[in-house]
């Protein structure tokens, strides 16, 4: 009886090895935004750049990255699912990527192409949260828009202007 036993332990635990190894190997999942995907090219319409959604979760957002491309601090908190989808059919020399909550404490996280990331808090001595650089990639970009309490829920309206 034992001689059979091992065995079949050697085959359960080959299969096993082999079941992990498809498993790990499958690419991973994109998770869906939760208020939508904006596709956007060079003269887009303003209203074609703007979304909306609202502020909740207690998911860190310094979890994606401590730090930005340009050493800005990542903060806030928000849901573990982007909170919007960009796609940008074609490379931009300038956007800005601004949250208007009406003065509430928001804060935004920008993952692109090649892992890229950009983070913003307030605006001058407004609360919302904004982005503005040079040289945009085409390509898809997770959007993150957070709030500094954990928790908190915030209407906003997210805007894209070239």
């Amino acid at each position: 009886m034992m001689k059979f036993i091992r065995p079949l332990v050697k085959f359960k635990n080959s299969y096993l090895l082999a079941l992990i190894a498809a498993i790990s190997a499958l690419p991973v999942v994109a998770q869906p935004a939760n208020f939508g995907t904006m596709t956007l090219s060079p003269g887009f319409k303003p209203a074609q750049g703007t979304a909306t959604g609202f502020t909740g979760g207690s998911y860190s957002l310094s979890t994606i990255a401590n730090r930005d491309r340009n050493n800005s601090p990542c903060i806030g908190f928000g849901d573990t699912n982007p909170d919007h989808i960009l796609v940008l059919d074609k490379g931009f020399e300038r956007l800005k990527v601004q949250v208007d909550s009406k003065g509430n404490d928001t804060t935004l996280v920008i993952k692109g192409p090649k892992d890229s990331i950009s983070c913003g808090d307030d605006t001058g001595s407004n609360k919302d949260a904004s982005i503005e650089s040079a040289k945009w990639r085409a390509g898809t970009y997770l959007i993150w828009v957070g709030a500094i309490d954990a928790g908190a829920k915030y209407k906003y309206t997210l805007s894209v202007q070239e």
